[in-house]
């Protein structure tokens, strides 16, 4: 079976990486923790880079805000196949990454 993905992300990764991050934001309660989690950073801030490293060479503006409009489609259409809240951010040390968002829901 081919895995199938969008631009450099793999979708059966992304599904992967958030059932271990859901596993973790689930406390006793079934409450779901409110916030953000980290599912891959690139280690840069490049714009050149992330367009290496995500494939997205379609992107006609390279600077910093002509990559972010670009990831924003991608991540809605990531979120989209994937049911999730996904989007790009710059993490704490700076480099772009993939973040689930979580809002406060009761588990089933």
């Amino acid at each position: 079976m081919e895995t199938q993905s969008i631009c450099g992300l793999c979708l059966e990764r992304l599904k992967y990486q958030i059932r271990n991050a859901k596993k973790g934001t689930v406390h006793s309660g079934g409450q779901t923790r409110p916030g953000k989690i980290l599912l891959e950073s690139y280690n840069t801030g490049d714009p050149d880079e992330i367009v290496d490293i995500l494939e997205i060479y379609h992107v006609k503006d390279r600077t910093l805000e002509g990559v972010q409009e670009t990831l924003a489609e991608l991540a809605y259409s990531a979120s989209v196949l994937t049911r999730e809240a996904l989007h790009f951010g710059f993490n704490e040390e700076g480099h772009f990454g993939l973040f689930l968002s979580f809002n406060t829901t009761v588990a089933n």
